[in-house]
């Protein structure tokens, strides 16, 4: 069962957000080899079509380039920086810059006796991105653009949960 946390966006400086969580009848090292694989919701997702590690380094501080598309904005690729990458635990991203993020991306694992749940949750900005370059052109309609975006997310995030736990307990 997928659930989402509440998030009524205004504007972007809200950051808004969603998060999707799912349990699965997998342990928690099995879950981990897969969300920690960063090409993965490639296979789920309508928008991210795969990535990449820059420099094959991995962990805290490290890099990937992510490759995007999208019918309205086209094709793009965005640096990653990884924030957190707790094994079997947490892995969390921040896009196009650390210090000022265009969105925020984080998998949290929490290990049952024989299943472990699943969060996945995500904010926009409070940097720049491609939904900044919307929201100038059409300053009055912000709150209806970032729900929207906010909307398209949950989906593929729900989609990429479910895969996971599709691939996790079908292999364990």
């Amino acid at each position: 069962t997928f659930r989402r946390g509440p998030s009524d966006p205004v504007c972007l400086a809200d950051q808004p957000g969603t998060w999707v969580e799912v349990e699965i009848a997998a342990p928690a090292e099995r879950v981990w080899e897969l969300v920690s694989d960063i090409d993965l919701p490639a296979r789920f997702s309508e928008e991210f079509v795969g990535a990449s590690w820059r420099n094959g380094e991995i962990g805290p501080g490290a890099c990937f380039i992510g490759r995007n598309r999208h019918p309205a904005i086209g094709e793009w690729e965005s640096e990653s920086f990884v924030e957190v990458y707790e094994i079997g635990r947490s892995f969390a991203w921040a896009t196009s810059d650390l210090s000022n993020p265009g969105a925020r991306w984080r998998f949290d694992l929490e290990a049952g006796e024989s299943s472990t749940l699943l969060r996945y949750s995500m904010s926009i900005g409070p940097g720049p991105s491609g939904i900044s370059i919307a929201i100038a052109a059409m300053p009055d309609k912000e709150p209806r653009i970032l729900a929207r975006r906010v909307a398209e997310h949950h989906t593929n995030m729900a989609r990429t949960v479910e895969g996971i736990k599709v691939l996790a307990e079908g292999e364990s």
